[in-house]
């Protein structure tokens, strides 16, 4: 009935499997936990127990893929219909994770997604930058999901039928920088896959430091820059690249270019700092995008 997938590099995920495994047999179903590690550079032997629990199976990748490659090597190996995808950073919100998803199995040819959640508590210092964007552009509540069903895709937690899989799947041809995510929203737009979206959150627990955090996000606006460069997605598919082709159509690309050249150390003190400004941020990415013209 039930595939449930999991891409893992550099993470324990032990006790999300064993918490599943929990769920799927209280549910009394037929399943499966796939979890695959991309040839992960940080030794967690706890992951090895995984093949000790009953339908539970890890095995580590001969050499690293990719987070696109992954997911489509999982859906590959997975012996349902029903495919459910996580993020091994994660961990379901409650005890009902699971039945939630399958009271949404049915004939229906349709994406569900179920959203995620971060703790309250605030994080150290150094992570405080990534759980502060997390909170406010995440971790939307059902009814801001609702307003744009695509684009508020994650794909940390998702469940989508193998058949529908096999017409939309990850694109491996990409940069591994970021937003594979976003491309496959798209896709799925493009194919009028329906995405429903409904309560059922996991908990997002990895958390990046705050260098690692803008180096992702560099590698993301150049993700995004060669998405729209090779036509795989369009212009105002993503809001940031809606403002950048109106400062191009203007022709103003320079003065943020310059912007952000003079800015770039003022901006990155503030968004290290304990109250890191998301409009700031904004400002980061554009004027980084802008500065890649060059």
């Amino acid at each position: 009935m039930l595939s449930i997938l999991i891409p893992i590099f550099n993470y324990d995920v032990f006790p999300l499997v064993k918490e599943l495994q929990n769920q799927c047999l209280e549910c009394a179903i037929d399943f499966e936990i796939l979890c695959f590690d991309d040839f992960s550079v940080v030794d967690n032997p706890s992951n090895f127990e995984i093949n000790k629990l009953k339908n539970c199976h890890f095995k580590i990748l001969e050499k690293n893929v990719g987070r696109s490659a992954i997911r489509n090597l999982l859906a590959n190996h997975a012996t349902f219909e029903n495919l459910l995808f996580l993020d091994a950073d994660t961990l379901p919100s409650d005890d009902q994770f699971v039945s939630r998803y399958l009271n949404q199995i049915n004939q229906e040819e349709k994406v569900v997604y179920g959203g995620i959640k971060y703790q309250i508590k605030k994080p150290e210092k150094a992570k405080i930058f990534r759980f502060t964007y997390g909170v406010n552009r995440e971790a939307l509540s059902l009814e801001n999901r609702k307003k744009n069903v695509y684009l508020s895709l994650l794909t940390l937690n998702f469940m989508i039928k193998k058949s529908i899989f096999e017409k939309v799947k990850f694109n491996v041809d990409i940069p591994n920088l970021r937003h594979e995510d976003t491309l496959f929203s798209f896709d799925l737009k493009k194919q009028k896959i329906k995405i429903i979206h409904i309560e059922n959150p996991v908990l997002h627990l990895g958390l990046d430091v705050f260098e690692i955090a803008i180096k992702k996000e560099k590698q993301s606006i150049i993700a995004l820059k060669n998405l729209i460069e090779n036509n795989l997605i369009s212009n105002d598919y993503v809001s940031i690249s809606r403002v950048y082709f109106k400062i191009k159509k203007y022709k103003i690309a320079f003065v943020f270019r310059y912007f952000y050249k003079i800015a770039e150390k003022p901006m990155l003190k503030n968004l290290s700092s304990t109250n890191p400004s998301l409009f700031v941020f904004d400002l980061f990415r554009l004027g980084y995008l802008c500065s890649l013209e060059n």
